[in-house]
Parts: C-alpha cells; structure tokens; sequence
C-alpha cells in the first residue's frame, strides 16, 4: 500500500496529477478541486489510496487527510465505487457531505453524478452516524486560470464529474453576470475552486 507520494508535480490535468518522484512519474486520480489548487512545478504531497482491480492499479491522492477518510469510508456502501466517492468529493467537501448525511439530504446527494435517490438513501442510512459530526466549512482556496482560462478549467471540472458538455456550459454561462467581472480582474489568482463550486450549485438547483 502507497501511503502517500511527495514530489513535483509535472503536469496537472482537470482530475489528475503527474507527480514526478525523481525515477518514476506517477499518476494519481484526484478531484477537479486538488486538480486546480496546484501547478506544474509545485511541489506537492499527496495522502494516497490504491484500488487495486484485475485489470488496473489505480492511485487516487488527497491533499487532506480527511478527504481520504472519507474517501474510503464512503466505498463501504454498496454500489460506491472508487469513480463515485471521487466525484462526491468533487461535489461536496468531507464536512458539506456530513451535512447532508446528518440532515437527510438527498438532492445534495443527488446532485452527485452517479448517484440516484436510492444510492443517495443507501449513503445516509450506513454512512449518517460514521462519518462524525461536520466541523466549521472550511475554505478552499485555489489558484485558478485568467479571463478565459477558468471558463475553460470549470468546464472540464465539470465534465470530468459526468455532468455533459451542454449541462457544464450551461452552468458556467449562468455563473458569469455574478462571477465572470471578478475573476478577470484578479486574474492568474481567479478561484477556480469557488467557481467550480458555484457551477455545481447551479446544476443542482436545475
């Protein structure tokens, strides 16, 4: 089991990082929000799990300890596969999960990609008194794209999470009258995070 890696990042894609270790590069699975809190060239450590399947061993990284506790935990609920627990934590943070969880919350959870209202009842009834009570949200903070590059990154956050094409330019248009004038005049330090949040909020309230 690979516990964690800490190297520098060689190339960042929209659910991935390269982490270069010195003699190998690995690839590891991880949310479109870790995805865009880094840039090729930083230097990262990463918590990490192995799903290991017949025909791939895949590794998933987490900047936090808690998002890969709950990772794991959220897998133990049948029909939650590695795919999905990413994408709930790419949807709702470890504490909005709990949120939910604690509150019976389906439409949270169904604004999840893959999750329907019975995997969305499944995760509360197993999962609603395991995870421990939420703490205060906490805040993400992501460095983002320019003008033209954070339409573009929460586009394909969006896109990597299952929502289509249509349904993700869709959310990004409807973000901008309220976005779009404060992340170009903040530029290379836009929040692509908060954007990405804000797309996801808009696709669950459609």
């Amino acid at each position: 089991m690979i516990s964690f890696v800490r190297g520098t990042v060689q190339a960042a894609g929209v659910d991935h990082l390269v982490v270069d270790l010195g003699a190998v590069g690995v690839l590891v699975h991880c949310t479109p929000t870790s995805a865009a809190a880094v840039r090729a060239g930083d230097h990262v450590e990463l918590l990490t799990t192995m799903v290991v399947r017949e025909d791939a061993w895949t590794l998933y990284g987490f900047l936090e300890a808690d998002e890969r506790g709950v990772f794991e935990q959220v897998q133990t609920v049948s029909g939650i596969g590695p795919r999905i627990a990413l994408a709930l934590l790419g949807t709702l943070t470890p504490d909005e999960l709990r949120r939910a969880l604690a509150s019976g919350d389906e439409a949270a959870l169904m604004a999840v990609p893959g999750i329907g209202r019975k995997g969305a009842q499944r995760l509360i009834l197993e999962l609603a008194d395991r995870l421990g009570a939420p703490a205060a949200l906490a805040t993400r903070v992501a460095p983002g794209a320019g003008s033209s590059g954070w339409r573009a990154s929460v586009t394909a956050g969006l896109t990597s999470l299952g929502w289509s094409a249509k349904e993700a330019e869709a959310a990004v248009a409807g973000i901008e009258p309220v976005l779009a004038a404060e992340a170009d005049s903040r530029g290379s330090d836009a929040d692509v995070a908060a954007l990405l949040k804000a797309a996801l909020r808009g696709l669950d309230r459609s």
